[in-house]
């Protein structure tokens, strides 16, 4: 199948939309610790909906993971494990600096890690890029998604300058824009490593292919291994607070000791199961889109991460965080927006002239 960027791009914005949409349904969530919900959402979107949706679309999926070599797998893993650092400081910086200016720092990061790192590492980012003049577009695209990322930040932050600490707490009840900096930085850095695990399992998409597996479909095993990288640490931390807490009674229905109401159980766990496989359906897209850019596939990082961002800004929007903010701020923002659409048009272009 010929590649066609210009669909890749659509598949990273789905990609892009389920990402920034994961957290949404977490916000319904009554009467659960934080542990105990991110937990069960990361069952689904770290366990079951990976080997599940690489089940059905992977020809022999058996025989494609018993040929995989082990040092493949163990890398798939070691950077899924690292990068769940990166997932779970994530859902703290949601809460410190909300869904706007959170996701404008630790995907500004990623983004340029998780982009260059892999052709560079490869040894072919000068003679397959910096030479051609598709990858120099490509670049430009990355030059304009990062100035598109700052634009948003300086607005989130310009925004939240203005702001009392009671209009703070009321877009963001935990908001603390210290405490959110330093763990969105090291979010941002984890979460590149994700990147490099799909790079490490290019052998598994050969393998897949070779079963015969059609080419949207390939990444999918990768994502097994690297997801379940991402469960160890996850469940490690959530396993540690729930101790911690003694929370896991809430799991059984547990009334809250202070109101002595009972969580919505039946809600809870589907609102968990929607959060996580939407945040799953992120890199199922993701690879769909990765297998439609041809050459450059590395951009794929860039385009998902400029999507989260445009995603995430709306529902920011949505959820009023930015109702208290000038006219000035507003415009800022929705400019930053205009640059990282424009920067997925001059990646889609340039990856459509290497094809």
């Amino acid at each position: 199948m010929t590649p066609n960027p210009l669909l890749g791009v659509f598949y990273h914005w789905l990609g892009g939309l389920a990402s920034a949409s994961f957290y949404v349904p977490y916000r319904g969530v009554k009467r659960w610790n934080w542990e105990i919900f991110w937990l069960t959402g990361g069952i689904f979107s770290w366990l079951l909906a990976p080997w599940f949706f690489a089940w059905v679309q992977t020809e022999d999926l058996p025989g494609v993971m018993a040929r995989v070599p082990v040092g493949t797998v163990g890398l798939c893993m070691l950077f899924g494990f690292l990068w769940g650092f990166g997932g779970l400081t994530y859902g703290l910086t949601m809460r410190y600096l909300g869904l706007s200016l959170g996701m404008a720092v630790v995907l500004g990061l990623s983004t340029l890690f998780g982009t260059l790192i892999p052709p560079i590492v490869q040894g072919h980012f000068a003679s397959d890029i910096l030479a051609a003049t598709s990858g120099r577009i490509v670049l430009l695209g990355l030059a304009i998604t990062l100035a598109g990322i700052v634009t948003v930040a300086v607005a989130g932050a310009r925004k939240d300058a203005m702001l009392s600490p009671e209009q703070k707490a009321q877009s963001v009840a935990e908001f603390d824009f210290r405490k959110g900096l330093v763990v969105a930085i090291f979010s941002g850095i984890m979460s590149s490593c994700f990147a490099y695990g799909l790079a490490a399992g290019e052998p598994i998409k050969a393998l897949s292919a070779a079963a015969g597996t059609g080419p949207l479909w390939t990444g999918l095993p990768t994502l097994c291994l690297v997801m379940f990288g991402g469960l160890v640490t996850n469940g490690v931390w959530c396993l540690w607070l729930i101790r911690r807490n003694k929370s896991a009674a809430q799991w059984l229905g547990r009334a809250d000791p202070q109101t002595g109401e009972r969580p919505p159980m039946l809600v809870n766990y589907l609102l968990c199961a929607l959060a996580g496989i939407s945040w799953y359906f992120q890199f199922f897209f993701y690879t769909m889109g990765e297998s439609q850019m041809g050459r450059f596939g590395f951009s794929s990082w860039t385009l998902h991460m400029a999507s989260i961002i445009i995603f995430g800004t709306l529902w920011g929007f949505a959820f009023r965080e930015w109702k208290d903010a000038g006219r000035s701020v507003r415009a800022t923002v929705w400019s930053g927006i205009a640059l990282l659409v424009l920067a997925t048009v001059v990646i889609g272009y340039g990856n459509s002239l290497a094809n």
